[in-house]
């Protein structure tokens, strides 16, 4: 069985009432992946916004596979270190990784933000040496129309973030690097500017199912329209 394991931020956690792209992608593998497939991870919680906090709420579908290794302001700083355990302990066979916004945003400059992109990397193969990854680049958000510094650092992570795929991906851990999700609007994908409403958990999806589609020849190209 192949095991995914969705790792991100607020973006991949997601809150109370909405489906997540994690779902979104299991909904497509369902249809598209020949072999059986499940998701995986040391967390299984929505976030609650009203409460600030996790929340063991139902899932749209009681049938999703609930694991994964996303939090609600966390970012490839907090993550970096927990990954390797994550691995082991789930036997995560491909990473499905969204995450740096937050780390541009509160903790961390886009040349230190791209050094836990390397630990990361790091800690996960120590676990694993065969796992397989793919990483989403950062979208900038509605922050980054007003503030220029930020859209910069934005710009720049994502070129050092090309650049780490491409010095660390090796035949035996392949490290692939999504596309931006294709016609991704914050104004339309979004609910606030950040966060993807239904439009935009699909177009992540597909980013993720594309890039797999492509290089590995896993699943099918992303049906638009999936509910």
């Amino acid at each position: 069985m192949l095991r995914f394991m969705p790792v991100g931020d607020s973006m991949t956690i997601g809150s109370a009432g909405e489906h997540t792209w994690r779902h979104r992608l299991w909904q497509h593998l369902r249809t598209s992946y020949g072999g059986p497939f499940t998701f995986v991870g040391p967390r299984e919680t929505l976030y609650d916004k009203q409460t600030d906090a996790p929340t063991s709420l139902a899932y749209a579908d009681p049938d999703f596979p609930r694991g994964h290794l996303a939090g609600w302001g966390e970012g490839w700083l907090h993550m970096a270190p927990l990954i390797g355990d994550a691995v082991r302990e789930h036997r995560a066979d491909v990473l499905l990784v969204s995450l740096g916004l937050i780390d541009l945003g509160f903790y961390t400059n886009a040349e230190q933000t791209a050094e836990n992109v390397r630990a990361f990397v790091a800690g996960a193969r120590q676990a694993d040496p065969r796992v397989r990854m793919v990483v989403l680049p950062v979208i900038p958000n509605v922050r980054a129309e007003a503030d220029e510094p930020f859209a910069a650092q934005v710009d720049l992570f994502n070129d050092l973030l090309a650049k780490c795929v491409a010095d660390l991906d090796e035949p035996r851990s392949p490290l692939l690097l999504a596309s931006r999700p294709q016609g991704y609007d914050i104004h339309t994908d979004t609910y606030d500017g950040t966060h993807p409403n239904a439009a935009g958990e699909h177009r992540i999806a597909a980013a993720f199912a594309a890039a797999m589609w492509e290089a590995w020849g896993l699943g099918q190209p992303y049906a638009t329209g999936t509910s």
